[in-house]
């Protein structure tokens, strides 16, 4: 594949590295560690392309997907982690290629409203947002950036509107994120593409498939982000080249070449990366619903970001006004709530407090706490590091690729094509 045919096929995902051994190529037994979405689409993508190589996925719970899941509770659907994807051409066509696309649909247009609550107010954003930064100030902090390993805070000097970013992101504070894993395009991480950004947007449009989206929108799935991981496993389940194992762990890349009886070039580790010492960023979701004329005052968008550390709540998401398919009763409104552990110390009634502040002071027909979500930290120089990196196997994933599903979607139609 020519260099711009790489470009137009992966966008922007071409700078993002891709830690693979040249020998996985040549293996003959490939073991996956992690059944994540990251393992699944490596699997799946391999083995699809290479009939003949045998492949063992590798999982330590008793369930696929990783941090994927929905929850669901008569008619009310919420996702706990990931609820939408960003347009990229490489998740239609693993949507088309599993046959989910009647399924698959673009988010209400009129649910593109983003908001971030500074002081007592919410302030819409958009890329006027920019500007309260002052374009000066901003390009100064961008040359900076370039020199590689600078902050989020640091390549948008406005704490408030780059902590916002963030925390909707990784559900950390803009000091602690790495701008070149977060925003490569903007930093010129890795390679640049070989035409103008404007010539090689007009041909990656050209490549969707099921339908073009519209500026602005996301896409999901009629009954939550769990139907894709469904429709994987199906797929990977009635491969004759594919074995799924089930609650093993392993420890290490070693570990799982000693177990299979293969050369440690032969491991793809999808799973975190255990000798990483990175901090875990945990936090609680919640799904709230409320009577449509209880909250009628909140306007109709996609959510509201709270880089006020004062409050229990970094972020509200508008489940229900977001997605095409229903995700409440007629005449309600769901809610997720993301609460981060840093700043919240379990106490429920905090949480409740604070949504009749932010949402309304009326109680909430709906109030579930759906559980703990744990996110690696990717603390400034990450990615430099990255290039550094001693491999004794290949490593793909979250870690490695970037924390949106199109990011690791993306990455394992990359490694297939190493095959």
């Amino acid at each position: 594949m020519s260099d711009i045919e790489s470009w137009i096929q992966h966008g922007v995902e071409m700078r993002r590295p891709l830690l693979v051994k040249d020998s996985l190529s040549d293996s003959e037994k490939i073991v996956i560690v992690g059944g994540g979405l990251s393992g699944m689409c490596n699997a799946y993508r391999i083995a699809q392309k290479i009939p003949e190589v045998e492949i063992h996925l590798v999982e330590k719970s008793e369930r696929l997907g990783g941090v994927i899941s929905t929850w669901k509770e008569g008619e009310w659907v919420c996702d706990l982690a990931v609820n939408a994807t960003r347009a990229h051409p490489a998740f239609w066509r693993l949507v088309e290629d599993l046959n989910l696309s009647k399924q698959f649909k673009p988010s209400r247009t009129r649910a593109q409203s983003r908001w971030v609550l500074i002081g007592n107010k919410k302030h819409r954003l958009s890329p006027f947002t920019l500007f309260k930064i002052g374009p000066i100030r901003l390009l100064r902090a961008l040359r900076k950036a370039r020199r590689g390993g600078a902050s989020v805070a640091q390549l948008l000097p406005h704490k408030q509107i780059a902590d916002a970013l963030t925390l909707g992101i990784v559900n950390n504070t803009s000091d602690n994120v790495d701008a070149d894993f977060l925003m490569p395009s903007l930093t010129h991480f890795g390679p640049s593409p070989p035409i103008k950004r404007s010539s090689l947007n007009k041909r990656i449009n050209a490549t969707y498939p099921l339908f073009t989206p519209k500026k602005g929108t996301v896409a999901s799935f009629d009954t939550g982000m769990e139907s894709l991981i469904s429709a994987l496993q199906h797929q990977l389940e009635s491969m004759d080249n594919v074995t799924i194992h089930m609650g093993k762990n392993l420890e290490s890349p070693q570990a799982a070449a000693s177990q299979f009886e293969v050369s440690v070039k032969s491991v793809l580790w999808t799973a975190p990366v255990v000798q990483d010492d990175r901090k875990l960023v945990k936090l609680s979701v919640f799904a709230v619903g409320y009577l449509n004329e209880d909250v009628s005052d909140i306007k109709y968008g996609y959510g509201t970001l709270i880089p006020d550390e004062s409050i229990p709540i970094s972020g509200i998401l508008h489940e229900s006004d977001l997605h095409h398919s229903v995700r409440a009763p007629g005449g309600h409104r769901l809610f997720r709530i993301m609460a981060p552990h840093s700043r919240w110390d379990g106490d429920e009634g905090k949480i409740r407090d604070s949504l009749q502040r932010l949402l309304s002071d009326k109680e909430p027909v709906l109030f579930r706490n759906l559980g703990v979500q744990t996110i690696p930290s990717y603390p400034p120089g990450y990615m430099k590091g990255l290039s550094k990196k001693s491999m004794d196997c290949s490593y793909v994933g979250w870690g490695v690729s970037g924390v949106s599903v199109t990011h690791v979607v993306d990455e394992a139609e990359r490694v297939a094509e190493l095959f």
